[in-house]
């Protein structure tokens, strides 16, 4: 499992075409991708299962719980990016409601795009 964040500190500010934004970059893929938006109200969970493919959760708002193979479960907030490997267990459990952007792909690779937030 890793910590990547997405927030405005993380971005770049866009100019061209007299634009004027922040834009974190997440992923790019060629190849299917899979993206979804999760609504986990109070005390909602994803329960505990294996990853089909590589996965990328985006938490949008709200703040939860998640854990990979061991029972350790780390708090995330709006910004932060969990990736899982293809294969690796995981769960996300909310008391106070999530929501998020989930991406899967084969070819996810965040690291070339976000700064990792937690070692």
């Amino acid at each position: 499992m890793e910590f990547y964040s997405f927030n405005k500190n993380s971005g770049v500010n866009i100019t061209k075409f007299d634009s004027d934004f922040v834009m974190s970059r997440i992923v790019r893929t060629t190849n299917a991708t899979h993206i979804g938006f999760m609504y986990l109200e109070e005390n909602g969970m994803i329960g505990y299962h294996q990853a089909t493919m590589p996965q990328l959760l985006l938490v949008v708002s709200g703040e939860g719980l998640v854990r990979g193979e061991s029972d350790e479960y780390f708090k995330v907030e709006t910004g932060t990016a969990i990736f899982w490997n293809k294969g690796e267990w995981h769960e996300t459990k909310t008391e106070a409601g999530l929501n998020a952007i989930v991406i899967e792909s084969e070819e996810l690779n965040p690291a070339a795009y976000m700064p990792l937030a937690r070692n």
